[in-house]
């Protein structure tokens, strides 16, 4: 199964072709430009590079979030546009997901921290159980110091949050804390076509109408929209 697998929930946008498991070709871009200005472009170069066309593709595998609105937003849009138009299934995968699959190691609880803003972060905990990625904690936005509440055991630390608050982390946890370092603390399409291959072929495709973004957290906008109703209320 080919899948086009895309990122954009980051600084980073990163596009892979994953052929039956395994990579093609894959390019991460941080140029920290709207992804919106190169993402239509690396999808041309890797189709490229990988010697195949928008009509072999049998799917596609984006990230839905948490991550950037905006950047979410874009990724999103273009891989359902291309979809809709070939007739292919998209699925969605969840950064935290993909980060924790990058960085899964046994004898660790496995926590992908993704750079919130406003002192948040976007947290979950995962276990490798069996060769098997376990989600132990429901994906969350919080403070550093509340998304490591109740760790009591060795814990390998992934993602951006990760890097930005790892004084934080060590303060609180000591010896549990351990860090993985490089390209694992970046999300790569690799992964999100690989997670997306799984889930495709088990039939769990998304409906490309009715597939929207997975923000955990409302925008700016929506809580500025929802005070302005709720004052316009009052008077």
């Amino acid at each position: 199964m080919k899948i086009l697998a895309v990122d954009t929930a980051t600084k980073s946008c990163s596009v892979a072709l994953v052929d039956n498991g395994v990579l093609s070709a894959e390019l991460t871009v941080a140029t920290g430009e709207t992804h919106s200005k190169h993402l239509m472009r690396t999808i041309e170069m890797v189709l490229e590079r990988s010697g195949h066309v928008l009509s072999d593709l049998e799917g596609f595998a984006v990230i839905r979030g948490p991550g950037s609105f905006t950047g979410i937003r874009i990724g999103i849009s273009t891989v359902k546009g291309l979809a809709m138009a070939l007739g292919k299934p998209v699925v969605g995968i969840s950064s935290l997901d993909a980060l924790a699959a990058q960085s899964a190691s046994p004898g660790f609880l496995i926590c992908p921290f993704l750079d919130a803003r406003k002192r948040e972060v976007y947290f979950s905990r995962y276990r490798l159980v069996d060769g098997e990625l376990q989600s132990e904690v429901a994906e969350q936005v919080a403070s550093p110091v509340r998304a490591l509440e109740g760790i009591g055991e060795a814990c390998l630390f992934v993602g951006d949050g990760a890097i930005l608050y790892r004084d934080v982390i060590i303060d609180n946890l000591g010896g549990l804390a351990h860090f993985v370092s490089g390209s694992p603390n970046i999300i790569r399409a690799c992964t999100v076509g690989i997670l997306g291959q799984d889930r495709l072929e088990k039939g769990l495709a998304a409906d490309v109408d009715t597939f929207v973004p997975h923000y955990i957290r409302r925008s700016d906008a929506e809580l500025k929209k929802k005070a302005s109703i709720t004052f316009s209320g009052n008077h």
